[in-house]
């Protein structure tokens, strides 16, 4: 492909008028500086005055007719971006000097159809669970091949011919912001694009998250979609938190936690959770150090406490679709596009 492939930032947004200020600047001063061509803000029917700021900075502004998500409004956006990549960008995410060039590098390769980068290592928050939170993210990341199947579109960038060729998201089926990119990013892929993951593509994530908040998303809005995904048509990929090495992280913390639970009814198995306990803190040494680098051994030793309960109740709903599928017969239910 020859010439300067041209960019369209589209940040959909939904109440986000006190965090414009934070993300807005940076991606209007890449404008300003030919980094990119087109900044476009979809209002998804904001209280707060998120349209009015937006345009009062500079930026183009689109408005959804009725709250469909942000998968409505890169889809609205999508329709009359005019660049030859679509760059998406989450309105509770600073994108990080140096985006637009490496997005244009990946792109250079025709057969590139998206990539996505991560979060820095510094998110806003001091809180220790919103911290554990989006390095965790960071952490899977940051250490994958550099293909992938899925898409992440927090901080990525889909080329708009090849976003338009598949139909954008999916949005009947995931009507509530979900795994509405993960499930772009298999039919990108099945289509014949490559998906590539560079960590060098950073953004700032400005959420700050709560115990009963992450809970909550982590099965409803990703660990149940997901899995019935997988199951009912991509089969289990081998990448990011969904590696097989990540799958037995979380076998091993299920058996900790039955064995502990067997002790009282079969007190000679006193072997088995030290054996297991061992295991669990020897396949989790790496994300353990990284933690310990972004926060000591205190916020590391917390996290990695937690991080057990993630991994029960991950296994628990990947074993829950299981049983839906294929013993009661819910096979309607998972019907994806």
């Amino acid at each position: 492909m020859n010439g300067r492939l041209s960019i369209t930032l589209v940040m959909p947004a939904y109440n986000a008028n006190t965090l414009l200020p934070q993300v807005l600047s940076p991606v209007l001063a890449m404008r300003s500086a030919g980094e990119i061509d087109e900044v476009l803000v979809v209002d998804d029917c904001s209280t707060d005055g998120t349209a009015a700021a937006a345009r009062a900075m500079g930026a183009t502004v689109m408005a959804t007719p009725a709250n469909g998500g942000p998968g409505v409004a890169r889809n609205l956006a999508a329709t009359v971006a005019t660049g030859d990549i679509l760059w998406f960008v989450d309105s509770d995410v600073i994108a990080q000097p140096g985006g637009p060039a490496r997005i244009r590098a990946a792109m250079a390769a025709t057969e590139v159809a998206a990539v996505f980068g991560s979060y820095d290592a510094d998110p806003e928050g001091a809180y220790w669970f919103s911290r554990y939170k989006n390095l965790l993210h960071r952490f899977h990341h940051q250490t994958p091949r550099s293909d992938a199947s899925t898409f992440w579109a927090g901080c990525g960038a889909v080329r708009a011919t090849a976003f338009r060729a598949v139909g954008g998201f999916d949005t009947e089926t995931y009507r509530r912001p979900s795994i509405e990119d993960i499930e772009l990013g298999y039919r990108l892929k099945a289509a014949g694009g490559r998906i590539v993951v560079d960590p060098a593509l950073e953004g700032k994530h400005l959420k700050v998250w709560s115990i009963r908040q992450s809970f909550r998303t982590d099965i409803f809005q990703r660990a149940l979609p997901w899995a019935r995904l997988m199951i009912s048509r991509e089969g289990l990929t081998d990448e990011l938190n969904t590696s097989q090495a990540e799958r037995a992280r979380a076998g091993i913390a299920l058996l900790l936690l039955l064995s502990i639970l067997a002790l009282p009814f079969w007190p000679g198995l006193w072997p088995v959770p030290l054996v297991l306990g061992a295991a669990a803190v020897a396949v989790n040494v790496a994300l353990a150090r990284f933690l310990v680098r972004h926060g000591g051994v205190i916020f590391a030793a917390k996290s990695m406490a937690y991080h057990q309960f993630y991994y029960l109740y991950g296994a628990t709903v990947f074993v829950w679709c299981l049983i839906e599928y294929h013993i009661l017969g819910q096979r309607d239910r998972l019907h994806v596009r």
